[in-house]
């Protein structure tokens, strides 16, 4: 007996009904990959880039990990970013973060899970870097919240400081970064105010959008 036969039949369905929709959809798939977006997010398994977005195969592609982070060492995602940006043109590098994230809540917690802790370790600069508005807080779910969007406005920061985007600025080509944030509980995203197109300072726009964040969690 076959292991995982369900997904399989799903497989098939899938493959069936999209055929019935539009006869040349796989042909145009195997044809060309032209997406004009790349999503970074978390590798959490409620946060499909697709679905969220409402955009169909070959339109985003995705890069996922647990907490939506961009290390500067990381040449899976740097790979990625690489590829994204030289190779595919895409316009739009979009850095989703979302409300519930485990890897957030690890983090805020401290415990050890083992060869993750590392990677969490991360996230926890993030919440030792903004200090001053972590420890104004009350409650674990403000707390988890706020440190979902602040990662995900340092996230951004990260991606705009890679050799990477700096020389496709440089070159000119038309590339922005955005920051946003995704809710579990209505299925809306939401924008961090964070975008970046090479324009602006990096930094100025991080201040601007943490002046934001201070607002909406009334952080003096």
């Amino acid at each position: 007996m076959k292991l995982l036969s369900d997904l399989f039949a799903n497989n098939r369905r899938w493959a069936a009904e999209s055929v019935a929709a539009d006869a040349g959809f796989f042909a145009r798939l195997e044809a060309l990959q032209a997406p004009q977006y790349l999503w970074i997010g978390c590798s959490d398994s409620r946060v499909p880039a697709n679905q969220i977005t409402g955009l169909a195969p070959g339109e985003v592609f995705v890069h996922r990990n647990v907490g939506n982070v961009v290390v500067h060492t990381d040449l899976n995602c740097l790979s990625v970013l690489q590829y994204a940006v030289d190779v595919l043109g895409v316009r739009h590098v979009m850095v989703v973060g979302h409300y519930g994230c485990g890897g957030i809540k690890a983090a805020l917690e401290g415990r050890s899970l083992g060869l993750i802790d590392n990677w969490l370790r991360h996230i926890q600069d993030v919440a030792e870097r903004h200090a001053g508005i972590m420890d104004a807080l009350r409650g674990d779910d403000a707390m988890q919240r706020c440190l979902s969007e602040l990662n995900v406005v340092e996230q951004v920061r990260n991606v705009a400081r890679t050799t990477l985007v700096v020389d496709a600025w440089k070159r000119g080509q038309k590339l922005a970064l955005h920051g946003w944030i995704y809710d579990l509980h209505d299925g809306r995203l939401r924008d961090l105010e964070v975008t970046m197109n090479g324009e602006a300072e990096p930094d100025a726009v991080v201040a601007a959008a943490l002046a934001g964040l201070r607002t909406r969690y009334d952080v003096g």
